[in-house]
Order: structure tokens, then sequence, then C-alpha cells
């Protein structure tokens, strides 16, 4: 078992509080997602799981046994940073052997392990050629060979994509979710691409200033933000807010046209639709078209509501130029309420 209990962990360099009191429970065998922008804290997050880091206050769990007080290489996990750390005087088969070589295993045990991890990542084929003779995914599939290749309890991965291509980026995806989900590994991987994100966890982390502000499944997340900055952080692009006024129990004055929404006490809420979920219509939020981009399957119409950018997903069929005045009906049941003061979801 692999379950990671992080338990009021928090950082401080010098003046500067990196984190505050993080507490996140990750089951065994799954694949938590740390997301956030640059700064938020997540890469430290990981760093302290990983032993690179000393938290401040806090401790963290792997197994039931507490972790944070011993060295890395005691701590059953393996790490895939961002710039691959391959060895280039070794070869495809030295380096996703080397840690295995480091633990004296034999070399039956070595081969097999390296074959078979190989196997897996499609780089069987390159065993026996040196790493700068290699693409930069294919230097990072040997990466990740190489971590798995020592059966960690934990695989904890830093931005291992960002330094490939869109294409390769989305085939590395798809490879390495098959992969984890086949070796009964548990991982935590740090990225700042919601998509990246959205496409390889069981469940998401969002951070935020040095805290956790939600975790939830990607389509929870995405349907059920529980604060204002999830609901903006997440989507591309991203929700639509707009001010509303109470109007009686269950009614709010949105741009001028009547919704109904939450009864609440509140006189004042934040109205936010994500883009895909409003459609022309004949009642609705009245809109002028400012910036209209076809994008294949869809247009991605930029508009002026009630003073306030307002983006709608479109059917591409349609003819839609700058200057238009269109009605948006939002999907009611894709609505999102928030409080303004809070920044809450309220339901």
């Amino acid at each position: 078992m692999a379950e990671i209990f992080i338990k009021n962990v928090a950082k401080t360099f010098g003046t500067y509080q990196a984190l505050h009191d993080i507490n996140l429970t990750i089951e065994d065998q799954e694949f938590m997602v740390l997301l956030g922008a640059s700064g938020c804290g997540k890469s430290t997050l990981l760093r302290i799981v990983a032993g690179l880091e000393t938290q401040t206050t806090g401790g963290v769990w792997i197994g039931g046994r507490r972790i944070d007080n011993l060295p890395p290489r005691d701590r059953g996990i393996a790490m895939v940073f961002q710039n691959y750390a391959v060895f280039p005087h070794l070869t495809v088969f030295e380096n996703v052997g080397f840690g295995l070589r480091m633990q004296k295993l034999p070399n039956d045990e070595v081969t097999k392990r390296v074959t078979r991890i190989a196997r897996l990542m499609h780089i069987d084929q390159l065993l026996g050629r040196y790493s700068g003779e290699l693409s930069g995914g294919q230097r990072q599939r040997v990466a990740v060979s190489r971590a798995l290749a020592m059966e960690p309890d934990v695989i904890l991965m830093d931005e291992p994509l960002s330094n490939l291509d869109a294409l390769l980026r989305l085939e590395m995806r798809a490879e390495l979710k098959g992969v984890l989900a086949e070796s009964n590994t548990t991982a935590i991987y740090v990225t700042h691409d919601q998509v990246e994100a959205m496409s390889l966890a069981d469940r998401i982390s969002v951070m935020h200033q040095g805290k956790i502000v939600q975790v939830a499944t990607p389509i929870r997340l995405y349907r059920n933000p529980a604060t204002e900055f999830v609901a903006g952080f997440i989507g591309n692009p991203p929700m639509n807010f707009l001010s509303a006024q109470s109007a009686g129990i269950g009614k709010w004055l949105v741009a001028g046209e009547m919704l109904d929404g939450p009864s609440t006490s509140h006189a004042e809420l934040k109205f936010a639709i994500r883009p895909e979920d409003v459609q022309l219509a004949d009642a609705g939020l009245k809109a002028t078209a400012k910036i209209v981009e076809p994008l294949g399957a869809h247009l991605l119409v930029t508009c002026e509501v009630d003073g306030v950018m307002f983006r709608a997903v479109l059917d591409s069929d349609l003819t839609i130029r700058p200057g238009d005045q269109l009605i948006l009906a939002p999907q009611a049941d894709r609505v999102r309420w928030f409080d303004p003061k809070s920044t809450l979801a309220v339901h």
C-alpha cells in the first residue's frame, strides 16, 4: 500500500511563506495532479514529499510510515524531472538500469526489469543507443522508464512533458497514463497545464498562493468549481462572470435579464457560465460580437455583455461578424453562482 498522507505541511523561505497548512490524502495507486500557476507552491510540495526540501511544520506519511525524517533514497520514491536528467555517456539500457545497478541487483533481474519497462514505454528498440542520439521525446521516455524500473511505491513527476512540442505531449500523455495504470504505482504529477491535468489525473489538487483550494475529479472540478478562482482558472477559455442583483427569492437580475438562481439572503452574487454552455436564442443575454475566431469545429466569439467581456463557443456553421447583435441563452443547469465577498460557490 502506498497511500500518501500530508498533514499540516507549511514551508517558509525567510519571510516568504510558500505553503500554508497543506492537508492532502492521496489514495494507493491514485494519479494525483498538483495544478496551479507558477509560484503557487506545487513544486515545493512535491520536493518536500521527495525529501529535496524540508517542511517548516507538518509531516508526510507513505503507506502508514512517516517518511519526512528519512533521506530520499529510503522513502520508496522515484522522481522524473523537467529536464530529463538522462546520462549522455550511458546507453539507454544503462540509463534505465542505473538505479537497479546502484541497488546491486543481479544482472538477470536488471535485464528483466529494463526489458519489460522499455517495451511498455516503446523504447525497446533503442536500448543500445546513447542518449545524445535520441530526440527529446525519446529521452523523456528513458527518464520515465528509469523511474518505473525501480518499482517505487510512489513516482513523483515535476512538469516532465513541458519541454516537448504539442503533438509529442499529446502522445506522451496517453502513454504515461496507460503505463502508470499498469504499474500500479501511486503518482503525484506537477503541472501548470490544465489540459494535461484534466487528461491524466484521477483527481486534481488546485493550488493558489501556497494553499490547496479544491481537490476533485477532473469532471467535478470543471463542472462544480468550489471558488471563483477555480472557475476562472480551469477551462480554456475560462468561465464568464457577470454581476447579479437579487430581484426576489430565487430571482436574479443579470445584464438586464431575469434569471432563476439560488434562494439566499445575498443582495448580490456573481453569475458564471462556461463559453460552451450558451447558445443563440430568442431570449437571454444581449451581446455585441467583437472578435470572431473560427477554430475548426466551432467559433470562439468574444462579445460584450453589459460592458463586460464575454466569450461564447458557437457552431462553426453560423455566420457571425464583429458588430452583430446576439442573444445568448445560458444552459440553466450549467450556471454557477459565487459570493463576491468570500468568492465561494453558492448553491
